[in-house]
């Protein structure tokens, strides 16, 4: 899940790709070497960078508490994955093929009655085929060969297969100031840094955030701090608002089959 840790290194990230557009490995857009990271500057540090002439880019939460917005439902949304182990039926034979890796749900349905085997480590088609057969055995006559499981006699077989679905719940939503600060050693320098960085952040309105998620992105404020600094510091803050969830996943399993009644019968589906 993201925290607020995940958005300050997603603007960093952004404010590096805005001052290096051609990558690290090519000189700034500003025509200074730029520093750029999370939290408060060293003063040793920086004093040592402003002296050589660098830039540093700073992201940090401000100092406004953030707060809870949360105004969605909770629940759980995914997308059914798509198993590799296949089940086909040819007359009273049902064959198994693919994989069968760990985490899905092999089923035949034999007239209304279900047997369902759940794939373990080092399974094969072979595997599963064996051990429907051992469930089916027990209440009818059943006849292995392989990776195929015959039934004689049987009026109606169908086979499933399906797979453990990836699924996302968001159990909160909250929004945070947050600073980003160009400590520079010229005004012209702080001026292209902050601009170049506030055009890049302005085109988005949300960030990508590693748990999948998406933080709103929205301008607040820009502060100036160079009267009460040293001569060789020009400061400009960038102050953006960032809403966005806290995620959790889980991988949930999926139904094969389903019991209900119809017209006061009991069938499968």
């Amino acid at each position: 899940m993201a925290d607020l840790a995940d958005v300050e290194s997603a603007l960093v990230d952004l404010a590096t790709a805005a001052l290096y557009p051609g990558g690290l490995a090519e000189p700034s857009s500003v025509g200074a070497d730029c520093r750029i990271y999370r939290g408060w500057p060293a003063p040793a540090s920086l004093d040592a960078d402003l002296r050589a002439g660098r830039v540093n880019a700073t992201v940090f939460p401000d100092s406004a508490p953030g707060q809870a917005v949360t105004r969605y439902n909770s629940e759980w949304r995914g997308t059914p994955g798509t198993p590799t182990l296949l089940g086909s039926v040819v007359g009273n034979t049902v064959a198994f093929t693919g994989t069968a890796d760990i985490g899905q749900l092999a089923g035949i349905e034999i007239d209304n009655r279900t047997f369902v085997y759940r794939t373990e480590v080092g399974d094969t088609p072979y595997a599963v085929a064996a051990n429907l057969a051992s469930m089916i055995r027990q209440v009818r006559i059943v006849h292995l060969v392989g990776n195929t499981v015959s039934i004689p006699g049987a009026a109606n077989i169908v086979v499933r297969t399906a797979v453990d679905s990836p699924t996302l719940r968001e159990v909160r939503r909250q929004s945070h100031d947050l600073r980003i600060s160009f400590w520079c050693p010229t005004p012209a320098l702080r001026d292209a840094a902050a601009a170049t960085v506030d055009l890049a952040l302005a085109a988005l309105t949300f960030i990508v955030l590693p748990d999948t998620g998406r933080g709103r992105l929205c301008y607040k404020n820009t502060a100036i701090f160079d009267q009460s600094q040293s001569a060789i510091l020009y400061r400009r803050d960038l102050i953006y608002t960032v809403e966005y969830p806290t995620i959790v996943s889980a991988s949930l399993p999926s139904m094969i089959f389903g019991d209900l009644r119809l017209n006061a019968i009991d069938v499968s589906a």
